[in-house]
C-alpha cells in the first residue's frame, strides 16, 4: 500500500496508459480521480472497476484545454476526495501535422491539450500542494519529446515542451517540498494504435518498429508505465526532480 491515504488525479485515466495508472494507483490505496475528457460515463467505468478490486476512485469530467473547467474539476475533487497529494497529466493526444497542410485549428488542439492543459492543471493543484507543503506530479510525456517524428513535428514539440516544464516546474517547485517529475514512455499497446498493431497492412511499420527495439518486444503494456508511474509516486524516489524516466524497451537507447 504504497499510495495509502493518499489522493491521487489522472488526467486522461479513461483508457490506456492513463486507466492502467488509475488503477494501479488504486490497488496501491489511493484514492482516485478519474479524469474523462467529454464522457463521464468512460470515468465512470474506470471507478468500477477501481471499486471491484476494492479501491476507492470518483469520476469528473473536464476538457483539459480549457482553464475554466480544470479549476472547477480540481475544486470537486477536492471537496469530495480531499487535497490532490498526486497529480498524473496523462490527458494527450497525436495526430499529423504535415508541413504545407496543417491548419491553425490542428496546431493549436494538440498544443492546447497536451502542453497548456498540462501546465494549468499543475497551476490548478499547487496552491493546495504549497500549502499542505508536499505533492507530486507526474507528467506523461513521450519519446517523442526525445526524438523527431517525420510527420509529427507539432506532437514532438508538444511533448517535448511537457519535457522541459517538468524540468523548470521541478526546480521552482522543489522548495515547497512538490517533485515533479515525467515518464516518456515509447509505444505502447493501447486502443489508439490497435489499427497499427493488428491490421495486416500495417504490418511493415509493425516489422519496423520491433527491428529498431532491442527488448524483442515492439510494444509495451500500460501497466509497465502504470509501474513505473507508481514509482515516481511513492516515497521510493524521493531523490528525484525533474527526472524522466524514458520507458520504451530501449528503443531510443541507440538513436
Amino acid at each position: 500500500m504504497l499510495l495509502n491515504n493518499k489522493t491521487a488525479l489522472v488526467t486522461g485515466g479513461t483508457v490506456g496508459i492513463g486507466e492502467a495508472i488509475a488503477l494501479c494507483f488504486a490497488g496501491e490505496g489511493a484514492k482516485v480521480g478519474v479524469v474523462a475528457s467529454r464522457d463521464l460515463y468512460k470515468a465512470e467505468r474506470v471507478v468500477s472497476k477501481i471499486e471491484a478490486i476494492g479501491g476507492v476512485g470518483k469520476a469528473f469530467c473536464a476538457d483539459v484545454a480549457n482553464v475554466e473547467e480544470i479549476s472547477v474539476m480540481v475544486n470537486e475533487v477536492s471537496l469530495t476526495l480531499g487535497n490532490v497529494d498526486i497529480l498524473v497529466n496523462c490527458a494527450g493526444i497525436v495526430d499529423k501535422t504535415p508541413a504545407g497542410n496543417t491548419t491553425e485549428q490542428a496546431y493549436d488542439r494538440i498544443m492546447d491539450i497536451n502542453v497548456k492543459g498540462t501546465f494549468f492543471c499543475i497551476n490548478a493543484v499547487v496552491p493546495f500542494m504549497i500549502r499542505q507543503k508536499s505533492g507530486n506530479i507526474i507528467n506523461i510525456s513521450s519519446i517523442g519529446g526525445l526524438v523527431a517524428t517525420a510527420g509529427l513535428s507539432i506532437y514532438c514539440a508538444s511533448k517535448s515542451g511537457v519535457i522541459y516544464l517538468t524540468k523548470a516546474l521541478a526546480c521552482e517547485l522543489a522548495p515547497h517540498g512538490i517533485r515533479v517529475n515525467a515518464i516518456a514512455p515509447g509505444h505502447t499497446a493501447t486502443p489508439g494504435n490497435s489499427d497499427l498493431r493488428n491490421h495486416p497492412d500495417c504490418q511493415t511499420d509493425v516489422d519496423l518498429i520491433l527491428g529498431r527495439t532491442p527488448s524483442g518486444r515492439a510494444f509495451s503494456e500500460p501497466e509497465d508505465i502504470a509501474r513505473a508511474a507508481l514509482f515516481l509516486a511513492s516515497d521510493d524516489s524521493r531523490a528525484m526532480y525533474g527526472s524522466i524516466l524514458t520507458v520504451d524497451e530501449g528503443y531510443t537507447a541507440g538513436m
